[in-house]
């Protein structure tokens, strides 16, 4: 017969961590033990722990070969799959070609491999193995140049960004946006597909902002007609006004009716330096964010019965920016932009 000698740490160890300790496998394996230190029968312990006779022969045997830390070892069986043999050739091939739904990489891994895995085996393979996530494609221009960008950023942007954070210098970033009054499909939780309505006519509400990179104030000139240089001249004074004794800069896009020389003109007479970001590089122009959040807070899935109240939406969205949306903002309208590398654009 099998006997312990044990120590009466070991005892009290046995007492407590057959109810205490996290992983039932090893709460079973005291809980034998206790009950041998209690002299009872190797059947009666099997009763009583729930397991076989041979199992309770088993644990005192590892008990006495390695005292409790070789008890307390737990090695979980853990099949791995026969996928990862090519996991490097998988990983390469969905890196160039990534793939658009589950079929698709069950179909182009059984092509790699020869070997045919369900939905829930590929799924856990492309995400546990991989580390790949669903995400949504995004776009960039194709006319961005991607290096021009890089350089924008690092040698023009930052260093004014930095005079900002110090306040030695304003930095505005601006751009127009022009809401029309149409239908601004978004995402709903319904029971079924829900429609709205769509208005008829294509009025639009055209908003001209300059967002201040570090207080995220906001300056606007609004009209229901054009954008052109005499609203960036109207938007000029309006800053100019309000931030006179310190350098400005204003970053902004080459929309023609920004880049002309009445607007050259009454820049410099207002002393206000105008930095032009590079074509087709929406990414680098900070205030796009905040258009995005308006559409999103008070245009997406709504229905504005006239033209009115869907300026008013808007309005009111945007003259809320510094009170009511605050927190939301300075999370969303960090300095930090997105430039690209080659390796994350789609093979063709």
């Amino acid at each position: 017969m099998y006997s312990i000698n044990p120590s009466a740490k070991d005892v009290e160890n046995f007492k407590n961590e057959r109810i205490i300790h996290p992983i039932p496998k090893v709460q079973k394996r005291m809980d034998v033990l206790w009950l041998k230190h209690n002299k009872l029968s190797h059947k009666t312990i099997a009763i009583i722990a729930g397991v076989s006779v041979n199992t309770v022969t088993k644990i005192i045997c590892m008990y006495n070969d390695g005292g409790l830390e070789k008890l307390k070892e737990v090695n979980f069986y853990r099949p791995q799959s026969e996928l990862v043999e090519f996991k490097t050739s998988i990983e390469a091939y969905f890196n160039e070609h990534p793939p658009a739904s589950i079929k698709e990489a069950m179909d182009k891994i059984e092509e790699i491999t020869g070997l045919k895995r369900s939905e829930t085996q590929v799924r856990n393979f492309l995400t546990k193995q991989l580390g790949f996530k669903w995400r949504k494609v995004g776009f960039i221009p194709a006319k961005a140049d991607l290096q021009e960008q890089e350089d924008f950023k690092k040698n023009k942007l930052e260093p004014i960004l930095e005079e900002a954070r110090q306040g030695k210098r304003k930095v505005f970033f601006v751009d127009a946006a022009h809401f029309v009054l149409a239908p601004f499909l978004g995402f709903l939780w319904s029971l079924s597909r829900i429609f709205i309505k769509s208005p008829a006519g294509r009025k639009r509400f055209n908003v001209l902002g300059a967002l201040d990179a570090i207080t995220h104030k906001l300056h606007t000139i609004t009209n229901d007609t054009y954008i052109n240089a005499q609203s960036i001249c109207e938007l000029l004074y309006e800053i100019a006004k309000y931030n006179a004794g310190i350098p400005i800069t204003l970053v902004l896009d080459n929309a023609r009716y920004q880049k002309c020389k009445i607007v050259w003109k009454l820049a410099e007479e207002l002393n206000i330096e105008l930095l032009y970001i590079p074509p087709y590089s929406p990414n680098l122009n900070l205030i796009e964010r905040l258009w995005k959040f308006v559409k999103k807070e008070c245009l997406y899935s709504k229905y504005y019965s006239d033209f009115l109240v869907f300026k008013e939406a808007i309005s009111d969205c945007l003259n809320k920016t510094h009170t009511k949306h605050k927190t939301r903002l300075d999370s969303l309208l960090t300095l930090n932009f997105q430039t690209f590398k080659k390796s994350q654009f789609m093979a063709v």
